[in-house]
């Protein structure tokens, strides 16, 4: 009976239209918006890697060597196995325009192809032509194709020749798209594509270099993937195996992982939403204690008042998180060609369900959480109200079942948003640090309006007429102090932490290099160059040192005799293959921890050294068996010592360091570190490869440039997340503005009448804005450089430096944001006449 009363009723007061609730359904449908907007880029973004999967990875399925091509039996297999097979080659490689004092030089990534590529898709050139015309021989020159950034940065044009190694290219065309790029992973250098026939006279490929060979498949309808891996694993030594089920698995985990991240930030913005939406309802139902206390003179329960308001605040929450779904929908759709245009991959951008479930399922507990409380007030309302006055109505605390029943809510979006984001550990620390901002938040604001009060009354203040009048305000009962503080410094703490994230992690780079790094590491150093090499560049006065090591790749396939990824998971060192060295002595710098090194004439079994911080991780001890695989061949060393490995240091570093006859015969070539002045770079750089063209020399600061714009690319990414946040904070602000006009009209009157003239009502209306803003933004830099701590330390395994500049125009932007939604709403007030407001509230 009472639910039929309380829908009546509800339904009676729906009449009156959406006033007061604007704010309400602003940040309802703005967070909501924001979490399915996210969850249907990252979607479609799925839904791209499985429908173009074979695009991706330019075949149904790839096998790829390091260090060598496949042998005779081994091809024979693969072509066997597939209706068409494209083969390329892999590497890194200087690209030489020009000779002599002139010379322009870049890193490249060369991949050499046959007229098999590509599978599938198609390469984009400009200008326009076919990819074997571009790649054809004229006049005895082999054709290229290079990224169009590659071709700016050497000053090239098309149809200028270039030179990788000893073999000169023309330049044919500038690479627009290749469609397997995004399978190609993270590279140093911009693309350079060639035919692999064409490096026959380069001296790049040679026993040893550092360079990978991709066998692409093209299969017949039907055929069991997961049997042909099988198979391949039994036919052919060593080679990873990927199919088109999961074509580019590192973008596919990288985007999985930001997507759930900048949900989790979309959450917060939800949280800050919520503030919104508590305000909204607090006003509403503060507007409504007389009609509450009348309702209560004619008999009505508690329960019937509760259910009436709780359902009008239910359709209102269908309503926004409906505006939200439908912005969220849209959105991506909208822009689809931005998104396309701007991504690596291909993205089926359309109507995906789920994301559209995900946020409305947080969209209605999370008005649930923010309104139960305000809601549970109701029945603290007495008929007596009628009589008195109805300013402290519904201010104290909600009994404990609706404490109860809001933390409840709270666990379960937490525990929702861990499943749903697959990021449990992460999101239950930011829930943590949500619930420990609210707090710390509330608090600050009850300590405003105290200090506010206190100092309202000092003495030194006697005579400033608007400054003690802005502090009375902000101490005062009934301010917005608790709303403005907590929904500004919530948006301005997630772009605090978002700041200092990014700042860090900017720095993380340069500052984590020790103070003297390497200038180049210079790879594919040939044995019989190596001497030569070394003494050159140490009769150089600018060089200070020169390192050099044996280096080879490896894959580690089995600990103990059973499969490596059995035993260690999935940690990085199994992800690929890893660099191997050789040396008869401890190396000087060498720190053993564990065991003891092989002596220097040690001719017997395998051994190996291996890092002592990675062997921990996986599970490895002294008296372990290592197999690796090397260049198809399986090498089974025993674990008779752990080392101290800091790649930290920017030079040479190896995980695995066996004794030299365990490697003996075995290609290889040598990798060095080169230490020199700066202003010695270029000219280091052209002698090297002017004299050992088939030497790749990389310059440490280009590396750091491009791992940089990486990282530059993931803040932008989340500094984007941040700002929605900032956006719904700022519509709570402005609600909060407006609820507080008919105060400030009232007040403003007051003053008139007393005697204050406009200008001080004014600057007491600016000051008391500036001063919860400087109160909302300091917190949010106590708060946000805790969250940066906690992310670089825990989350980046970093350190942390706390970074001043973004914390002082986090300050500023909340002075400013205080500053124009208080004075936005104070012209009016101003204008108010007094006597006709002091009228209407006898």
């Amino acid at each position: 009976m009472s639910l039929a009363i309380a829908g009546r009723i509800a339904r009676r007061e729906l009449r009156g239209g959406l006033k007061g609730f604007r704010v309400f359904l602003a940040c309802l449908a703005l967070g909501v918006g924001a979490i399915a907007a996210i969850g249907s880029v990252r979607e479609s973004i799925r839904g791209g890697l499985d429908r173009e999967g074979a695009v991706i990875l330019g075949g149904d399925a790839a096998l790829q060597l390091t260090y060598r091509f496949a042998d005779t039996d081994e091809r024979a297999w693969i072509d066997a196995s597939a209706e068409a097979v494209s083969e390329m080659v892999d590497f890194r490689s200087l690209a030489v325009f020009r000779s002599g004092e002139v010379a322009e030089r870049g890193l490249t990534q060369v991949k050499g192809v046959d007229s098999a590529y590509p599978l599938y898709g198609a390469v984009t050139l400009d200008p326009v032509m076919p990819l074997e015309a571009a790649l054809g021989i004229t006049n005895a020159v082999p054709g290229a194709v290079m990224d169009p950034v590659l071709i700016a940065r050497l000053g090239m044009k098309v149809g200028e020749t270039f030179r990788l190694g000893e073999q000169d290219f023309r330049l044919t065309a500038a690479l627009i798209r290749e469609p397997d790029s995004a399978a190609s992973g993270f590279a140093l250098g911009p693309r350079t594509l060639v035919r692999t026939t064409a490096l026959e006279n380069s001296g790049l490929i040679q026993p040893g270099t550092l360079f990978e060979t991709e066998y692409k498949l093209r299969l017949t309808e039907g055929v069991d993937l997961d049997a042909l891996r099988l198979e391949a694993k039994g036919e052919i030594t060593g080679a990873r195996w990927r199919d088109k089920r999961n074509g580019a698995p590192g973008i596919a985990e990288f985007v999985d992982r930001l997507g759930s991240f900048l949900v989790l930030v979309g959450l917060a913005g939800l949280a800050v939403g919520g503030v919104g939406v508590s305000s909204a309802v607090r006003a509403y139902l503060s507007e409504k204690t007389e009609v509450i206390a009348t309702l209560k003179t004619l008999g009505a329960e508690s329960r019937t008042i509760f259910l009436s308001y709780f359902i009008q605040i239910g359709v209102l929450t269908v309503l926004g998180v409906t505006l939200g779904l439908i912005l969220g929908a849209i959105v991506p759709i909208f822009f689809a060609p931005l998104i396309e245009a701007r991504l690596p991959v291909p993205a089926a951008v359309t109507l995906y369900p789920m994301p559209l479930v995900e946020a409305g399922i947080y969209g209605v507990l999370a008005a649930l959480i923010f309104t139960i409380w305000p809601l549970a007030q109701t029945e603290d309302v007495r008929a007596a109200t009628l009589f008195r006055d109805a300013g402290g109505a519904g201010q104290g605390w909600p009994r404990w079942r609706w404490i109860g029943l809001t933390l409840f809510l709270f666990v379960l979006l937490v525990a929702l948003a861990a499943q749903f984001s697959g990021l449990g550990g992460l999101t239950v620390w930011s829930a943590f640090g949500l619930a420990v901002s609210f707090i710390v938040l509330v608090g600050a604001a009850w300590a405003v309006r105290l200090i506010a009060r206190r100092l309202a009354s000092a003495r030194a203040l006697r005579g400033r007429s608007a400054v003690r009048l802005a502090l009375g305000s902000v101490g005062g009962p009934g301010g917005e102090a608790v709303s403005v503080v907590l929904s500004l410094g919530l948006g301005l703490t997630v772009l605090a932490a978002v700041g200092q994230i990014d700042a860090n992690l900017r720095g993380a780079i340069a500052r984590d290099l020790p103070e003297i790094a390497p200038s180049f590491f210079m790879v594919d150093i040939q044995p019989g160059q190596l001497d030569a090499f070394t003494d050159g560049l140490e009769a150089n006065p600018a060089v200070s040192k020169v390192q050099s090591a044996p280096m080879l790749r490896g894959i580690i396939t089995k600990i103990n005799d059973r499969p490596a990824s059995e035993v260690a998971g999935d940690h990085w060192v199994l992800q690929g293959d890893r660099g191997v060295t050789y040396s008869a002595e401890a190396p000087e710098d060498a720190v053993v921890t564990h065991g003891a090194w092989w002596p220097s004439d040690y001719t017997g079994p395998p051994q190996v050294s291996f890092a002592t911080e990675e062997a921990l991780e996986m599970g490895i001890s002294l008296g372990d068996d290592i197999t690796v695989n090397i260049l198809g061949r399986d090498i089974t060393a025993e674990v008779t010592s752990l080392r101290e490995v800091d790649f930290s240091t920017a030079g040479i570093g190896f995980i695995m360091s066996m004794n030299p006859s365990a490697l003996q015969g075995a290609p290889h070539s040598h990798i060095a570190t080169v230490y020199a002045e700066t202003e010695a770079e270029g000219a280091i750089l052209r002698d090297v490869s002017n004299t050992y063209p088939n030497i790749t020399a990389i310059r440490v600061k280009d590396a750091i440039e491009r791992v940089s714009e990486v990282l530059a690319g993931i803040a932008a990414a989340i500094t984007y997340g941040a700002l929605a946040t900032l956006v719904t904070g700022g519509i709570v602000l402005i609600g909060a503005a407006a609820a507080g006009v008919r105060a400030r009209t009232y007040e403003a009157a007051i003053l008139t009448t007393v005697g204050a003239s406009r200008r001080t009502i004014l600057t007491s209306f600016a000051l008391r804005s500036a001063l919860l803003g400087v109160a909302a933004g300091s917190v949010a830099i106590v708060a946000g450089g805790l969250a940066g701590w906690a992310v670089m330390t825990f989350v980046m395994d970093t350190d942390f430096i706390f970074e001043p500049v973004s914390a002082l125009l986090i300050v500023i932007g909340g002075v400013i944001a205080t500053l124009v939604a208080g004075l936005a709403f104070a012209w009016g007030p101003l204008a108010a006449r007094p006597a006709q407001v002091l009228r209407a509230r006898e």
